[in-house]
């Protein structure tokens, strides 16, 4: 009777320390589908992942085949670095990050990425629990990461990337924009013209060391930015004046891939045309 009871008393312990501290489930296929997307206590399937072909996007051709290359490594199981996608807004960072995955995925590489929404860094260790089960190289991808100022997520992930006891499993990688180069908290990376980072923020917050291999995204030149609009242009069977396109773009006070596509949205409607 009483080795019953101890083993009744054991089962409810561990029933008890198990909802405490829940496994982290996966509520997909995580070694069948190309996407995921992590809301914080499971991973879920992107439905239709279809980022833009990688050799549409144009002026950031050193970035494409700098991120490309570290991609493949991964996807090979070689020695990978963690990137840093840093700078303007609208150049590309995030497209790069997904389209560079996609291209990968067309030659047959078994490489999947997966979004975590940069509110949910303190929750990736639970993602890397389920994702080092799987034999399968991962991209975790954080998109316009920042901080409020006193987050503890900075120190968090400087762990994942050193190697801390949060850090990441030997097929996951990091890859995170930001529009700044030192990850800073976000009221100041919000000023127009703010003092050198490390001068003012308290080195932990400087991040960007950690990152094996930083890629920087600079305002387009006119140049550059008449280049996106042909591009496009050409793949949609669009015609258009360059008068108009840099018009389009002094309106909205600023030269951009993104500036670029609107455009090219614009034109389309203009002429009845659809992109999909």
């Amino acid at each position: 009777m009483a080795d019953e009871e101890t083993k009744e008393a054991l089962h409810r312990i561990a029933d008890a320390l198990e909802r405490l501290s829940p496994v982290p489930q996966s509520s997909a296929d995580i070694a069948g589908s190309p996407a995921f997307h992590w809301d914080g206590s499971s991973v879920q399937a992107i439905e239709d992942f279809a980022p833009i072909a990688l050799d549409m996007l144009t002026g950031i051709d050193d970035q494409k085949a700098r991120l490309l290359e570290n991609s493949e490594r991964l996807a090979n199981g070689f020695a990978a670095h963690d990137v840093l996608l840093w700078g303007s807004r609208g150049m590309g960072k995030s497209a790069l990050a997904k389209s560079v995955v996609r291209a990968l995925q067309s030659t047959e590489a078994d490489v999947a990425i997966v979004e975590a929404d940069a509110d949910k860094l303190a929750s990736l260790p639970d993602l890397f629990v389920v994702l080092g089960k799987v034999d399968r190289p991962f991209i975790v991808f954080i998109d316009d990461i920042g901080f409020d100022e006193g987050n503890a997520a900075p120190r968090l992930l400087r762990s994942m990337l050193e190697g801390g006891v949060a850090a990441r499993p030997s097929n996951v990688r990091l890859y995170v924009t930001s529009n700044r180069r030192h990850i800073v908290p976000r009221q100041m990376a919000e000023q127009d013209d703010p003092v050198n980072p490390r001068d003012v923020v308290d080195d932990k917050l400087a991040l960007s060391d950690r990152f094996g291999l930083r890629l920087g995204f600079h305002a387009a030149s006119q140049d550059d930015y008449l280049a996106m609009i042909e591009r496009y242009a050409a793949v949609y069977g669009l015609d258009y004046a360059n008068e108009d396109a840099l018009l389009w773009a002094k309106q909205r006070g600023s030269r951009s891939g993104r500036v670029a596509w609107q455009y090219i949205v614009e034109l389309a409607g203009r002429t009845g045309k659809s992109l999909d």
